[in-house]
């Protein structure tokens, strides 16, 4: 079992980490990526992943309150974000100062906004449990660490979003899960024997991506080399955050 250990809360105690998923399809628990890699940590894995949502989703359900209970907020450690759709997340032509002035519910045409009220509304909310009595955090000086992790796609074959979610990150000092650049192969390429993209040896589907056919969504399972290799890449990222 994990040590946890908060700087906003005094002393010590030993209940182990708690991290939620937010996604789409190659996030939602059939995959096993972040549940195997929560396994290995010996921490709690909550997996809100839906196939088929995208950031927008998630912003509507932060706004409604549905994304998760404060039981649960009030518990977890960090946030994880895997909506990799192939959109610029780092466009800042119509973000908001507060998040409150964004006009709901978000519908899909601007991934940019959606993800800056995901960000603004955690941070937001994670500082105002020092002024809510249900809160462990209640009367702490510094309240709740806002802990937002975000996740390049796969592979690199998204380049709009693999990019741009970096530029995200370093806009607001938030680590990545960089899954393209560990995954251990390059879409760039082509397989020395198949002669297609490399990344649709590992797929039963496929899509086309900036006019090149690539692997669309990984075999699930606990057996899957893709699924074990993205639970390990996730681990290793984690740990450089949290105290195991």
């Amino acid at each position: 079992m994990s040590v946890f250990f908060s700087l906003a809360v005094c002393g010590q105690n030993t209940e182990p980490y708690t991290l939620l998923l937010t996604g789409a399809s190659f996030a939602e628990p059939n995959n096993r990526w972040f549940e195997m890699g929560c396994k290995s940590l010996g921490v709690r894995a909550i997996n809100r992943a839906v196939s088929g949502e995208s950031i927008a989703d998630t912003a509507n359900k932060m706004a409604e309150g549905t994304l998760y209970s404060f039981e649960e907020f009030d518990e977890m450690d960090a946030l994880v974000i895997m909506h990799v759709h192939e959109k610029d997340v780092f466009n800042e032509d119509r973000l908001k100062e507060n998040y409150k002035d964004y006009r709901l519910p978000f519908d899909t045409s601007d991934y940019a906004s959606c993800y800056d009220y995901v960000i603004k509304r955690y941070i937001s909310d994670c500082y105002n449990l020092k002024d809510d009595k249900r809160s462990k955090y209640y009367g702490t000086k510094f309240s709740k660490p806002a802990v937002i992790v975000l996740c390049t796609h796969w592979n690199d074959s998204r380049k709009i979003f693999n990019s741009s979610v970096r530029k995200l990150a370093e806009k607001w000092g938030l680590p990545v899960v960089e899954f393209d650049k560990y995954i251990g192969f390059s879409s760039n390429h082509k397989h020395p024997v198949t002669g297609d993209s490399y990344s649709l040896i590992f797929t039963g589907d496929k899509q086309i991506v900036h006019d090149r056919a690539q692997g669309w969504h990984p075999q699930h399972g606990e057996n899957s080399f893709l699924q074990r290799r993205m639970a390990a890449i996730f681990a290793d990222t984690m740990r450089k955050l949290l105290l195991f």
